[in-house]
C-alpha cells in the first residue's frame, strides 16, 4: 500500500451470520421497485427501465440504533433485501447472475423524505434525503450456502408492535438477477458491493423513541430503536 498524506480511512465492513465480516465497496439502491410502493409515491406502477442511486458504505449499520437525523421533521422506514456480491465484472448474463453473490440480509432505507421530496421537486439528486450518517440500519449477511437464493418470502416491518409494511420478495418488478444484469451494464461490479432491492408498500413517519420490527422470511430479523 503506497504511503498516504493522511491516515487511510478503513474499509467498513457488516456482520455475517457466520466468521468474519463483509467488507462493503458501494452500495447501490434501487428506486420503486414494488408496484404498491411506486402507487403510494405517486408513479405509474408499470415496468420501467430501472433506476438506482447511492448510498455510502459506512451508512450501513449494524449497532441496532438509529439516530434521528437533524433537518428533518420526516424520516421514513423502508424495508429492503440486501444482495451482497462475492464477485463482479461488466455485462453479467443474466443466467449468470446469481453466481456473483455471497448472501442476503435484512436492511432499512431510511428516508429524510421531506428533503427527498425538495430534491425530486428542483430536479436534483436524491443524496441529501437517502445517503446520511447510519442510514441503513442492517442484520447480519447470511450466505447463500445457508439458505439459497430467496425468490419468495413475506417482507414485514412493524413499529413500536403495529405492522407497517408487508409484502413478499415475489413482488419486486425487478428481480434480483435483472438488477446484477442491469448495473454491471453501466457499472464494472465488483467484490464488496451491495445492491438494496427496493421496498414495499407502507413507507411511513418514525418519532424518536420507536421500535422497528423488519423481517424477511428466510432471511432474517432486524430490531431497531429510533434515538
Amino acid at each position: 500500500m503506497p504511503n498516504t498524506v493522511i491516515p487511510a480511512p478503513e474499509v467498513h465492513s457488516i456482520p455475517t451470520t457466520g466468521e468474519g465480516a463483509f467488507p462493503v465497496r458501494r452500495v447501490y439502491c434501487i428506486g420503486r421497485n414494488y408496484a404498491a410502493h411506486a402507487v403510494e409515491m405517486g408513479h405509474d406502477p408499470d415496468r420501467e427501465p430501472p433506476f438506482f442511486f447511492q448510498k455510502n458504505p459506512d451508512n450501513l449499520d449494524p449497532s441496532g440504533a438509529f439516530p434521528y437525523p437533524p433537518n428533518s421533521s420526516d424520516v421514513h422506514h423502508e424495508i429492503e433485501l440486501l444482495v451482497a456480491l462475492k464477485s463482479g465484472g461488466t455485462n453479467i448474463p443474466l443466467d449468470k447472475a446469481l453466481e456473483h453473490v455471497w448472501g442476503y440480509g435484512v436492511c432499512l432505507d431510511m428516508t429524510r423524505r421531506d428533503l427527498q421530496g425538495q430534491a425530486k421537486k428542483m430536479g436534483r439528486p436524491w443524496e441529501i434525503g437517502k445517503a446520511f450518517e447510519r442510514s441503513a440500519p442492517v442484520g447480519p449477511v447470511r450466505p447463500v450456502s445457508e439458505i439459497g437464493h430467496p425468490d419468495h418470502g413475506r417482507v414485514a416491518l412493524k413499529v413500536n408492535g403495529d405492522l407497517r409494511q408487508e409484502g413478499d420478495l415475489n413482488q419486486m418488478i425487478w428481480k434480483v438477477p435483472e438488477m446484477i444484469s442491469y448495473l454491471s451494464e453501466y457499472f464494472e461490479l465488483a467484490p464488496g458491493d451491495v445492491i438494496m432491492s427496493g421496498t414495499p408498500a407502507g413507507v411511513a413517519a418514525v418519532e424518536r423513541g420507536d421500535v422497528m420490527e423488519a423481517e424477511i422470511e428466510g432471511v432474517g430479523a432486524l430490531s431497531v430503536t429510533v434515538i
